[in-house]
């Protein structure tokens, strides 16, 4: 199995992404090549259904798009003029064909298809809750709950069900479900997770990134609002807000790190906000130096922006290889380490005597950072000074990203001057909070009313988190170890 991220132990994941479209001749085929677009956010797994106006078709897999939907055999199987997909990363649970999603399931009222992206944080007591009265799950996924709720609803209508499981559930999640009668997308009332709508011909489009759209050839109209369910069927599009006005608070790392860089988020491109990121980290954090070098390829915007601001030459001084997946188990230590240079080498003959201002996205448990300043050292770098284009990752996400327990968070365990001794850099500094919101066009983070969920950074988590609040402290690693996003 492949992997888009050279160094796959030390980054933040995005779980998932997901793409739906309805009333298109292809359907499947435009599902496999809107999850080639949002492969970066999931690389586990993959999977379509189709509804063919008789009946639901589904072929999931392990590993990437490519080589398991770029077969005519598959697509055929596939019939219909209504699909959608899904592309998967796990946490530290189960990887197995039975949490890859669509999931579906035979309802009362006919076949239910849904597609999620997020994290449910009360999925474990509404688990426990739904076993009691006789639910019998066949998956460990968190979105599995979600059918349950709908099929225990005591709701006449399918819609008005499915209405009744959102509300008994807590976190993060944009959805994407099929039932013969239509298509529903949605977005949690936070709008945490993102999804948009677009258009291809006369077919109707649901994304987690515009980008997906850009490879269909299709038009982005707008994003799901938050809150909001857009309901696609043969009767046209129609919306409703079944959750009230809430201030949302969409996720502040989409901008730094999880969406492609030609993606439009928010309204904003993230391209342009990762370059104001790296111009506003060189205005809180700037130091003489020679030359400005990205970790590719996360690094690279903010690079530029830093390089920009600060008039210090941008240089690729450390080169990736695009055609590494991950790296089998070394036998031994020295052998494990000479494998960090299938992915990323330094240019020795351009950072040889200089001083690097090295430009990454974030630092996680470290371990990427430590090998890079050693490569760069090795290389007879002179000065190394690591930026960071966000603030220190503090806390753990609980609404759809994979990210380590605390205890593994450097920056949970360190202090910044401790963080720079351990990875070996000359100095080490962070965006500031209120930096990464001026980048995104605000005055600064109003800790009142933030606009944005920044919990990674600030612990202050937009919703309730049942399932964590409900644990002893000794069972904290028993969650990790058993917790399957979607």
């Amino acid at each position: 199995m492949l992997t888009t991220h050279p160094f796959d132990d030390d980054k933040l994941r995005e779980e998932c992404g997901i793409f739906g479209i309805w009333g298109a001749d292809t359907a499947s085929a435009m599902v496999a090549l809107g999850l080639h677009a949002l492969q970066h956010r999931g690389q586990e797994a993959a999977g379509i259904t189709s509804w063919d106006g008789r009946a639901f078709h589904t072929h999931r897999a392990m590993g990437h798009v490519a080589g398991n939907f770029d077969r005519d055999d598959v697509i055929r199987g596939l019939p219909g003029h209504v699909a959608c997909g899904h592309v998967r990363y796990s946490t530290t649970g189960e990887t197995a064909l039975r949490n890859v999603q669509p999931l579906f399931a035979e309802l009362s009222s006919g076949g239910f298809a849904i597609a999620h992206n997020g994290n449910i944080s009360n999925a474990m007591k509404l688990k426990r809750d739904l076993v009691r009265l006789g639910s019998i799950f066949q998956s460990t996924s968190d979105t599995e709950t979600i059918i349950h709720l709908v099929a225990m609803s005591k709701y006449r209508t399918l819609l008005d069900r499915f209405i009744d499981a959102l509300k008994q559930v807590e976190g993060a999640y944009a959805l994407v479900c099929m039932t013969p009668e239509g298509m529903i997308a949605c977005r949690d009332p936070l709008g945490i997770r993102p999804l948009v709508l677009g258009r291809v011909g006369d077919a109707y489009v649901f994304a987690s990134e515009t980008v997906a759209l850009d490879v269909i050839g299709g038009t982005f109209i707008r994003q799901v609002e938050p809150g909001e369910l857009v309901i696609v069927s043969e009767n046209g599009l129609r919306s409703i807000r079944p959750f009230g006005d809430v201030r949302a608070r969409p996720c502040i790392f989409e901008h730094v790190y999880f969406s492609r860089p030609d993606s439009i988020v928010d309204g904003s491109s993230v391209y342009s906000v990762r370059k104001r990121i790296g111009a506003q980290l060189a205005i809180e954090n700037g130091v003489e130096a020679d030359l400005v070098v990205p970790v590719p390829d996360s690094g690279t915007p903010a690079a530029i922006g830093y390089a920009q601001q600060s008039g210090i030459p941008f240089e690729l001084g450390i080169i990736r290889s695009h055609y590494v997946g991950r790296t089998f188990i070394q036998p031994s230590d020295q052998v494990r380490h000479l494998g960090v240079k299938l992915k990323h080498n330094a240019n020795r003959a351009l950072i040889e005597g200089q001083r690097i201002v090295l430009i990454d996205d974030s630092i996680v448990r470290g371990t990427t950072s430590v090998k890079i300043l050693q490569m760069l050292r090795d290389a007879g770098a002179r000065e190394v000074h690591l930026r960071i284009a966000s603030p220190p990752t503090r806390h753990s996400c609980f609404y759809g990203v994979d990210t380590p327990e605390r205890a593994k968070l450097l920056a949970a365990q360190m202090n910044v001057a401790e963080m720079a001794t351990y990875i070996g850099a000359d100095s080490l500094s962070f965006l500031s909070i209120d930096g990464l919101y001026k980048a995104l066009g605000e005055a600064g983070r109003d800790d009142r009313a933030p606009n944005f969920c920044d919990a990674c950074f600030t612990g202050d988590y937009p919703t309730h988190l049942t399932d964590q609040e409900e644990l002893e402290p000794s069972d904290q690693l028993a969650l990790h170890g058993e917790r399957v996003v979607a």
